[in-house]
């Protein structure tokens, strides 16, 4: 049975490249296409294949449909000092998003704390990345999210239909990971993010146990079960912790964000999108800073200090995972199966970017 890491590689550069390429034939302002393509290769240098360039396919068809608007930048609707609402305006998440934070980020290094939302925002990508924004600023995150517009997926605990999506959530400080790195906890509350099942579905192979039911509600390994029709569902991540989690997501960015959560009143029609609710504070400022980073680091080598379990050792810290993939791949390169890049090339083609001249920006 194939695994991710079993196909071919490429170099984040040219992947980068080939991204951008397309996000300019599609209508793209070039800053615009290459913050896209940054983001998408950064979270397959992160790991996270689940928010890279297998989505590049479903933008697109958004753009088609008429339901993502290029170009666009983050409104900022509501300026109240430490509280800022902003409007995304259906434009790419990864842009809106990324603007709205550094505004949020900006503030906050003048008053220490700020409360944001971004509403109406199309697919934001990987959360940890707005995460890693605030942590070099010097600036702690605690970031909620919620996902509106696609059908659920996410089955709630003790059910068998899907009535939640994998609303993610992200706490990130300066300190306290591993060799002195920053902590990031990036995590959906779903037990494994959808991204993830479609890419093992492209790939053929296997999702981790304990992590889906099918349409009947049996535990399954195989991705098709989870997305093909009818669909089963994935489930919450730590049981009725997760589901609490994911529901606190909806609350948070849906209701006092402003967007909308998935209760079926609210529009969907295919495409993914993002509420975000967002708090950044400047830690340093509850207290002497030299002092909590040791504190923060103690405790980092307490908890690394054990001996592995014979399962699911070794002990890790939240962005020990993103630190190896990091690693590794700016090394060997980013793997993608065959059929994820034969469908970003079909993709390119649509708009008019040639197979020849994208398979020539991969193998630079």
């Amino acid at each position: 049975m194939p695994s991710l890491a079993d196909f071919p590689r490429h170099a984040p550069a040219a992947l980068e490249a080939m991204v951008a390429r397309i996000f300019v034939a599609a209508g793209s302002a070039p800053e615009e296409a290459a913050i896209v393509a940054d983001h998408l290769v950064r979270a397959h240098l992160a790991g996270h294949d689940s928010h890279g360039v297998h989505l590049i396919p479903r933008y697109l068809d958004d753009l088609a449909a008429g339901r993502l608007r290029l170009n666009t930048a983050a409104r900022l609707l509501d300026d109240q000092g430490a509280l800022l609402r902003f409007d995304g305006g259906y434009g790419l998440g990864q842009r809106v998003t990324a603007e709205a934070t550094r505004q949020a980020i900006l503030r906050a290094q003048q008053t220490g704390l700020v409360l944001y939302s971004v509403a109406n925002a199309m697919h934001m990508g990987r959360i940890g990345t707005y995460g890693e924004m605030a942590v070099a600023a010097g600036l702690a995150a605690l970031l909620f999210v919620n996902v509106t517009g696609h059908e659920p997926c996410v089955a709630p605990h003790g059910g068998i239909a899907a009535r939640l999506l994998t609303n993610p959530l992200v706490v990130a400080l300066p300190y306290g990971g591993s060799d002195g790195r920053p902590f990031l906890l990036d995590m959906a509350t779903s037990q494994i993010a959808l991204g993830k099942v479609n890419v093992a579905n492209a790939g053929g192979y296997p999702i981790p146990p304990g992590t889906a039911i099918d349409p009947a509600g049996r535990p399954t390994r195989d991705p098709a079960a989870v997305v093909g029709e009818p669909p089963g569902a994935l489930l919450p991540a730590g049981l009725h912790k997760g589901y609490g989690l994911a529901v606190a997501c909806e609350l948070l960015a849906g209701v006092v964000g402003g967007g909308g959560t998935i209760q079926p009143g609210t529009l969907r029609d295919g495409t993914t999108r993002n509420n975000l609710f967002g708090i950044l504070f400047a830690p340093g400022r509850l207290g002497d800073p030299a002092a909590q980073r040791a504190e923060a680091e103690a405790l980092a080598a307490y908890l690394l200090a054990t001996d592995a379990a014979e399962e699911t050792g070794p002990v890790r810290l939240a962005g020990d995972p993103e630190h190896v993939a990091g690693t590794e791949r700016r090394r060997l390169g980013i793997p993608l199966a065959p059929a994820t890049l034969e469908a970003v090339l079909a993709a390119g083609e649509r708009f008019g970017v040639t197979r020849t001249e994208l398979l020539g920006l991969l193998a630079a």
